[in-house]
């Protein structure tokens, strides 16, 4: 993986109708997030869409061109509502087909498990041209088509697969973060944080406010791909904290 200064993004869609009704709580946001970040890839936006051809088509397409890359969770198991394939071939004009590598595998996994059968078959389909993303735990592999990147539902198993991924992404210098926690209304400190950030030019300051023990308070989250940038930051930070008589929290609150 090559760092550069240059700012690589990424989207995800999460595919589920049970995700849009609150039956399933999704994980897979901040795992992937998370795994981005360390690649050097910013995620910049997440669509999550029904189990509907039409829907996933429009997502993917939207997304895949205005970004470095573009990541789905969900939808490429054995069911009949398992869609995604099939939205990401029609999405980038192929025909969807049995990869070869994918069916021994399954075959080689599922040997001691009743056998490969049609349903378990289907997880061996694959937009024409794409490749495998390896899984060591259910045996059944993502999928790299372009620039798209398909993936479990399961978070186990997408870690799975980002594992498998690791290393592999061209991106950028990797976002480091700093926190700041203070027991103050981020009202009473909107200007020194916009002053701060302002005084700082390659650093981003997020505010994230919480009522807790009957007060308010709010952490402050330092972004930047440079270490000493981020410090000098965090330390302009701590300094109008204190000239205001309020006692900034290293860390976080």
């Amino acid at each position: 993986m090559t760092q550069t200064s240059r700012i690589w993004t990424a989207a995800l869609v999460v595919v589920g109708d049970e995700i849009l009704s609150g039956r399933t709580h999704d994980k897979n946001i901040a795992q992937v997030a998370a795994w981005l970040g360390v690649q050097g890839i910013r995620l910049r936006e997440v669509r999550v869409v029904p189990d509907d051809m039409a829907a996933i088509i429009e997502a993917v397409n939207a997304l895949r061109v205005r970004n470095d890359y573009l990541f789905t969770t969900g939808g490429i198991g054995p069911t009949h509502d398992d869609i995604t394939v099939d939205a990401v071939a029609e999405a980038l004009g192929v025909p969807v087909v049995i990869h070869p590598v994918a069916e021994q595998v399954l075959t080689d996994y599922y040997a001691t498990r009743g056998g490969l059968n049609p349903a378990r078959l289907r997880m061996a389909r694959v937009p024409e041209g794409a490749d495998l993303i390896p899984n060591r735990l259910s045996g059944a592999p993502g999928i790299k088509a372009g620039n798209v990147f398909l993936m479990a539902g399961v978070p186990g198993i997408t870690a799975q697969m980002l594992d498998g991924l690791t290393g592999t992404l061209e991106g950028g210098l990797p976002l480091l973060s700093a926190t700041v926690g203070c027991w103050v209304a981020e009202s009473e400190v909107a200007d020194l944080l916009r002053e701060t950030e302002k005084a700082h030019e390659g650093c981003q300051i997020g505010s994230y406010p919480f009522f807790r023990e009957g007060k308010v308070g709010a952490n402050f989250v330092i972004r930047s791909t440079d270490q000493a940038l981020l410090d000098a930051c965090a330390a302009a930070l701590d300094e109008g904290l204190v000239a205001l008589n309020r006692f900034p929290v290293p860390g976080g609150i």
